[in-house]
């Protein structure tokens, strides 16, 4: 049975004619911050479920202007040559969010931080910054709980494998390709759901996702070249990859959940939380980075098809892989009529966005996560999603 609606924080739209069969529609809702993400004074307690987000990272040379700007002492620190005094000024930037971060999550929310390490040179000497481990301290210390980890393959240096004294040892430097995926429990408890919540079984994912998405090393999952028009031609190498965050509200927030991204930049979590079905919330100091989510907003109904077909179409795949095989099945998904491997998959549904609309906050969700404030530093979105029927 699929039942979105109200009982999921979604209204049911009464639009949607046009989609197939007698499934109800629904909308999410999703919201942009104007403001420094170290204090999040704008949400209320317990306003989200789930955090995902890729903060600047200290140590690496792109982002020595933005923690400069934060303060000043960073800028000293690196001209002096003093490597560990800028590594933690720029980490005590990062420790105000995470510090926020136990005030706005559930008890029992997820909490996923995209970092990479930084190797540099300051002062004259060549070492790794351990931004990952820095960053598991910090959350331990406001009362987070570390779960285990991911590793993602990140060949961005693939014609530079070494650093140093080229073919002659001792003195060459492993390159970094990997990057961190930390994951945190808000307190000791997991979250808990009523028996056979229908927002949490319409959000399964097949069993075969969740072998590889719950696996601790992606290697299929690739950094990405972007370019940025901000006032001046930026480029950022290795961007947050869309399938970082897509897999991980999939695997750690259910239909109703919100997201939130600290560290917005261009949407890439909103998008994400999009194509997946979620609410979103994100903060971000830059205000033309909107207009690049409004154009990327611009083709999210069809990424959002697109990306719910080919989830789809692997799984078809895996199943005619198994029967070729000889193995059967004992289950049948209820939305698509196919065999999966468990019970648990067959109420999984998946929708996609119908179309999605800028405008002002309308009504008690807002007001339920987000507290009064400027509304020239506030965009909204609402988006109307439907059923996927193949």
């Amino acid at each position: 049975m699929n039942l979105v609606g109200e009982a999921y924080g979604f209204r049911v739209s009464e639009s949607l004619s046009d989609w197939p069969g007698e499934l109800p529609a629904m909308e999410t809702r999703h919201g942009i911050v104007i403001g420094d993400a170290r204090g999040l004074a704008e949400l209320a307690d317990d306003a989200v479920e789930l955090v995902v987000t890729s903060p600047p990272y200290p140590m690496v040379e792109m982002w020595d202007e933005v923690f400069g700007d934060l303060d000043n002492d960073v800028r000293t620190a690196l001209d002096s040559g003093d490597g560990e005094r800028a590594f933690e000024l720029m980490h005590a930037q990062l420790d105000a969010v995470w510090a926020e971060l136990s005030r706005v999550l559930v008890d029992g929310g997820i909490a996923c931080i995209n970092i990479g390490d930084a190797t540099r040179s300051v002062g004259g000497s060549f070492r790794v910054y351990q931004n990952h481990a820095r960053i598991i301290e910090a959350f331990e210390h406001h009362g987070f709980v570390p779960l285990p980890e991911i590793l993602w393959r990140k060949p961005t240096n693939s014609g530079t494998k070494f650093m140093g004294s080229g073919m002659v040892p001792p003195n060459a430097y492993v390159t970094l390709e990997h990057e961190y995926i930390l994951v945190f429990r808000n307190g000791s408890e997991s979250r808990e759901f009523e028996p056979g919540a229908d927002h949490r079984y319409e959000a399964a994912y097949f069993w075969e996702e969740r072998n590889q998405w719950f696996s601790d090393l992606w290697t299929e999952v690739r950094g990405e070249q972007q370019t940025l028009e901000n006032g001046e031609l930026r480029e950022r190498s290795a961007a947050f990859p869309f399938e970082i965050p897509y897999r991980l509200i999939n695997m750690y927030s259910v239909y109703g959940d919100t997201v939130l991204d600290p560290f917005w930049g261009t949407g890439t979590t909103s998008l994400a939380a999009l194509v997946a079905g979620r609410n979103s919330l994100g903060y971000e100091l830059e205000p033309s980075f909107v207009d690049v989510f409004r154009d990327r907003i611009g083709s999210v109904t069809d990424l959002s098809k697109s990306v719910g077909r080919q989830r789809l179409s692997a799984h078809r795949a895996f199943v005619k892989q198994r029967r070729d095989s000889g193995d059967r099945f004992e289950y049948e998904s209820e939305p698509y009529g196919f065999p999966v491997m468990t019970t648990q998959e067959e109420s999984l549904q998946l929708y996609a966005v119908r179309d999605v609309v800028e405008g002002a906050a309308d009504g008690g969700w807002w007001q339920e996560r987000v507290n009064a404030g400027a509304a020239d530093k506030r965009h909204w979105y609402r988006a109307t999603h439907g059923p996927i029927d193949e």
